[in-house]
């Protein structure tokens, strides 16, 4: 898909759900930074979402305010999960304008579709909603980003022939993983015809610190390229990719992001045989599949930080690291819940787009840390 300028895109995008903090607030000045290095090299795509905390605003703060128009292409999204009525829902449409004043926006989505939210979008009329606004000049592109299976993907992507685009989680670690069904997900997509932005390519950061072993692999082929550079470009690599989305959250990511992805060049042969080698040896991992999105925190009755005890858990069960998972999981506890404040309500569950069984892994991380406090 060419941005209706008629340039294409490339193929790095800025994913702003993890923006640099200051404090408990977004660091508006290195955000600012790494908004400059984006543009300067060449790149345009910026993706936030009604739901991240002060990110609408931040961009605005980063991004609208200091560029012309025409400079960038800016991706939200709506979602239905988190709205009690559809007009509380649309509405989220006219705030995501105010926040960023963006005055339209170049893609925009109908947020983590999954097997128990999807039909909220047709109870709520939001597809149709979506289509009047593009209609209007307010959307220049619309799509939906997706977290469940290939059955349900070809169903939505029937019915709704006219999406523009789709987004999907798509690693290298998750090609083949029943629970993501990467690979099939992306199958039917192509199936279909339509382009693919790329969500969690490096996996919520856990393939920027793989296991030893894959390490091994890397370093021994490209001793100086980063490890996340490796899950970058294999997304990239793929046939139908509108733009990779790279969560960073510091310049220094930023830095390394665009080094190899300025001048990008897809994966060879021999480095294809490395990412399968490596997708071999992450099938026998036990770490915690958690990309760290936060969703499962925000209805938690207990304030539990779901996503920093499972990266506590994954220093040891991904990389066999007790000491350094025990200071970490000291840290996420600190004076607030742990896992043993679980009251099994599941209202993670429900959110969690991994789909993952976050109470069973929460008795699991209990049991890890029982004797550390």
């Amino acid at each position: 898909m060419s941005d209706y300028f008629g340039k294409e895109v490339p193929k790095l995008g800025f994913g702003l759900m993890r923006l640099p903090k200051k404090g408990l607030s977004i660091d508006i000045e290195q955000t600012k930074k790494m908004v400059d290095l984006f543009l300067g090299a060449g790149f345009t795509y910026f993706d936030t979402a009604y739901m991240y905390p002060g990110s609408e605003a931040a961009i605005k703060k980063a991004l609208v305010e200091r560029y012309p128009r025409d400079a960038y292409t800016l991706a939200t999204k709506i979602n239905a999960a988190f709205a009690l009525t559809e007009d509380s829902a649309k509405k989220q449409f006219n705030t995501s304008l105010e926040r960023t004043g963006a005055g339209y926006f170049d893609y925009y989505l109908l947020h983590s579709l999954m097997k128990n939210n999807y039909t909220r979008y047709d109870k709520f009329s939001l597809w149709d909603f979506v289509k009047e606004q593009k209609e209007k000049g307010l959307i220049r592109y619309y799509g939906f980003s997706f977290h469940a299976g290939p059955e349900l993907l070809d169903r939505l992507l029937t019915a709704h022939p006219d999406v523009d685009f789709v987004q999907l989680q798509l690693n290298y670690a998750d090609w083949e993983k029943p629970s993501v069904t990467s690979r099939a997900n992306y199958e039917v997509a192509r199936k279909h015809g339509k382009s693919i932005v790329i969500m969690e390519p490096v996996k919520g950061g856990s393939l920027a610190n793989p296991p030893a072993a894959v390490k091994k692999l890397m370093r021994e082929y490209r001793p100086d390229a980063s490890y996340a550079s490796w899950a970058i470009r294999f997304a990239a690599s793929l046939d139908g990719i509108l733009t990779v989305l790279s969560g960073m959250s510091n310049v220094e990511q930023m830095e390394d992001n665009l080094s190899y992805m300025r001048d990008f060049q897809p994966l060879n042969e021999e480095e294809q045989a490395i990412i399968r080698e490596a997708q071999r040896i992450l099938g026998k991992s036990s770490a915690v599949p958690c990309t760290a999105c936060g969703y499962c925190t925000g209805g938690c009755p207990k304030q539990i930080p779901i996503p920093d005890l499972f990266a506590a858990m994954n220093r040891q069960l991904g990389n066999g690291r007790m000491e350094e998972a025990k200071a970490a999981y000291l840290q996420a506890v600190g004076e607030g819940s742990g896992p043993s404040d679980c009251i099994a309500c599941k209202k993670c569950e429900a959110a969690c787009p991994q789909q993952l069984p976050i109470t069973q892994y929460l008795k699991q991380c209990g049991e890890m840390f029982r004797s550390v406090r």
